[in-house]
């Protein structure tokens, strides 16, 4: 590494063995050296700009280490920018990586529609989308195909690296699927492979496994002590994601044996770093484990949610709204599912209620002069024929929306009947 360093090896011998040496730290969960490798392998790319293949491996674990330190939002633009550059060519090194990165951030977002195509794309060139895309569909609140996905992928992952992540994924599926025995023969496998290791790392995520196992097992007070030490070891690495996860752990561990102070205390610090790092699904779950019901269940939608909800709410096609945001429509069609899911609903009506209820809509809504007598055949020549709601504002200023598969207009929050005047 001396020669490569002081360049005195050609510029693809030096970006094979960078990436040899980053690889080999990702290999044996040494978060650190990796860190050290990556920022020098990025200072070496800089000044070869020439070398696409490398620069964008370089942003792909770059990505994954500001994602471990909490900086989503760069992580998510590196991300992007990797696989910008390595699309570019045929058969370009890291490719692969690069996807299932972008596919993490937007996962742990909750982008869930964007994670999926990206863990597709990933797929497609040659990098096994595990464990990350059973994590999904496990957000997604589809555990039977989780539990299918996490026992194959357990049975296919034979290299180190590998299967210690999803023995990890393999703990938290198994214990949301109610299967105990099953999360605990996970957590003991990757107890022996951390210690063999013996890098902080992978000790904090078998630490983490322990107390949530013991947690499942209904020994909370057992499941304190490996919990704490996550803790202190997730801070150490700070990689505040995980803490905060742990200190969820706590909570619930402090809430079994009676401490509601000490489990608000966690609660309330996982909820403060989940909002700051922008974690929807896991504020989603705090909120309901503090008891924060779901009078305020918007705040779990995404960004991109809330925008599709706000354009469904004007009366838009799944094709209207594609085009509008410029993604595909099954894309929409995903985000529609997954707001159904988080609202309660059921149909594209509902949903617009939900909106209008909240002041969620109105986004872009259509200026409409109209009379009493303008009636229902003017609004049907406004929309089209597959939609199932619009909102209108009048000329006075009031604002209403119609379901038009019921006949039924709001006002104000009251349903009245679509043959009363307006």
């Amino acid at each position: 590494m001396v020669a490569v360093t002081a360049n005195e090896v050609s510029p693809l011998a030096a970006g094979i063995v960078y990436c040899g040496v980053i690889e080999g730290c990702y290999e044996i969960f040494d978060l650190k050296r990796a860190q050290e490798w990556t920022a020098a392998l990025g200072r070496w790319c800089d000044a070869q700009p020439e070398l696409i293949p490398y620069r964008g491996s370089c942003q792909a674990r770059r990505s994954e280490i500001l994602q471990l330190h909490g900086v989503w939002t760069d992580a998510l633009t590196e991300a992007t920018r990797a696989c910008e550059r390595l699309i570019r060519g045929p058969n370009r090194p890291g490719i692969g990586l690069a996807f299932y990165q972008l596919a993490e951030i937007h996962r742990l977002r909750g982008e869930f529609a964007e994670a999926d195509e990206a863990y597709r794309a990933a797929s497609e060139r040659g990098k096994v989308p595990e464990p990350g895309r059973t994590l999904l569909r496990l957000a997604e609140g589809h555990l039977d195909a989780a539990v299918r996905a996490i026992r194959r992928a357990r049975e296919e992952a034979h290299e180190r690296k590998a299967r210690a992540r999803v023995l990890i994924a393999s703990v938290e599926v198994f214990i949301a699927a109610g299967e105990v025995p099953a999360a605990r023969e996970a957590c003991d496998e990757l107890s022996t492979i951390a210690a063999e290791l013996d890098a902080p790392l992978i000790r904090a995520n078998a630490r983490q496994a322990e107390g949530a196992v013991l947690l499942s097992e209904s020994n909370p007070q057992a499941a304190l002590g490996p919990l704490r030490e996550a803790m202190a070891l997730w801070r150490q690495l700070d990689v505040p994601y995980e803490t905060a996860r742990v200190g969820v752990l706590i909570g619930l561990a402090c809430r079994a044996q009676g401490d509601h102070d000490g489990a608000t205390l966690e609660l309330e610090a996982a909820r403060h770093t989940f909002e700051k790092l922008g974690a929807g699904p896991d504020l989603g779950r705090v909120a309901q484990l503090s008891g924060r019901a779901a009078h305020d269940t918007s705040r779990s939608l995404t960004a991109r949610e809330a925008e599709v909800l706000g354009l469904l709410a004007t009366g838009r096609t799944n094709k209207a709204i594609a085009k509008h945001l410029g993604i595909s429509e099954k894309t929409v069609a995903r985000h529609l599912s997954n707001i159904f899911n988080k609202l309660g609903v059921s149909t594209r009506s509902a949903a617009t209620a939900y909106a209008y209820r909240h002041h969620l809509n109105c986004r872009e809504s259509r200026m409409v002069r109209t009379t009493h007598t303008a009636g229902r055949t003017r609004l049907r020549n406004l929309i089209d024929a597959d939609d199932a709601a619009l909102f209108l504002t009048f000329a006075s200023g009031k604002s209403i929306w119609i379901d038009i598969q019921r006949g039924v207009i709001w006002r104000t929050h009251k349903p009245c009947n679509a043959s009363r005047p307006w």
